[in-house]
C-alpha cells in the first residue's frame, strides 16, 4: 500500500538545484516539507539548507524512535516501533501555529532522554528522517521530497558520521547496523516513499 496518494509521476531534480526548487513549491505561511531516504542518503543535510533559506525549524523522525532496550536490533528501524501518531499531531499542530512538546532522543544512550518545545512556527515546518513519508502522517505532510543516492555514497557518510562521534556506535558497529538493518530494513518501504513523492533528489556525493 502506498504512503500517499499518488496523482502524478516525481520530478526527479539533482542536490544542487533541490534547496531552491523545494522552496519555490512551498505555499501556505507554515508548509509542512517531508523529507525521506535512505541512510546517509542527505535527509538532514537538504533539510538544513531549506531551513536556512527560510527561517524554518527542523523536526527529525530519530526523535520519534523507540528506546532500543529490550527491542531486537534487527527490529530498531521499522516504523510500526516508532510514535509516528505523536510526529504528526505535533506537526499538525506547528503547522497551525502553536508549539510541541517534542521527544529528544539520543543515540548515545538509544532511549528518549527529555523533551523540548519547539515552536510557533514562522515559516516551513522540515520534518526530515527515515519516516517523513510515512503513510500514518496522513496530511499533516503538504510537500514530499524522497533523497537518494548511490550506496557506496551513503556508506560513506555513515562511516563518517560515526568517526565523528555523532551515534556513539562505534565504527565497526556502525557498518554492520548499516549493513544488516538499517539499509534492508528501509528498502522494504523506499519504493512507495519514491512513488509517493513529489519531488525526487538525485545526491551523487
Amino acid at each position: 500500500m502506498l504512503c500517499f496518494p499518488v496523482t502524478h509521476a516525481p520530478e526527479i531534480i539533482d542536490w544542487a538545484d533541490a534547496p531552491d526548487h523545494i522552496v519555490a513549491r512551498l505555499s501556505g505561511s507554515r508548509p509542512v516539507v517531508g523529507i525521506t531516504g535512505p541512510a546517509g542518503a542527505g535527509k538532514s543535510t537538504l533539510a538544513g539548507l531549506i531551513a536556512d533559506r527560510t527561517g524554518g525549524l527542523v523536526i527529525s523522525t530519530d526523535d520519534y524512535l523507540p528506546d532500543y532496550e529490550g527491542l531486537p536490533v534487527e527490529q530498531r528501524d521499522l516504523p510500526r516501533h516508532a510514535d509516528l501518531a505523536l510526529l504528526a499531531e505535533h506537526l499538525r499542530l506547528l503547522r497551525a501555529g502553536s508549539s510541541a512538546r517534542v521527544p529528544v532522543w539520543s543515540f548515545h544512550e538509544h532511549r528518549r532522554t527529555g523533551y523540548r518545545m519547539v515552536g510557533p512556527a514562522s515559516g516551513p515546518i522540515v520534518c526530515e528522517g527515515l519516516f517523513a513519508l510515512h503513510e500514518s502522517l496522513g496530511d499533516a505532510v503538504d510537500v514530499r521530497v524522497y533523497v537518494d543516492a548511490p550506496p557506496a555514497v551513503r556508506r560513506a557518510r555513515w562511516e563518517a558520521i560515526e568517526r565523528r562521534g555523532e551515534r556513539g556506535m562505534g565504527v565497526e558497529a556502525a557498518l554492520r547496523f548499516f549493513d544488516d538493518v538499517a539499509d534492508p530494513t528501509y528498502a522494504k518501504y523506499a519504493p512507495a516513499y519514491r512513488q509517493a513523492a513529489d519531488v525526487v533528489v538525485r545526491n551523487g556525493g
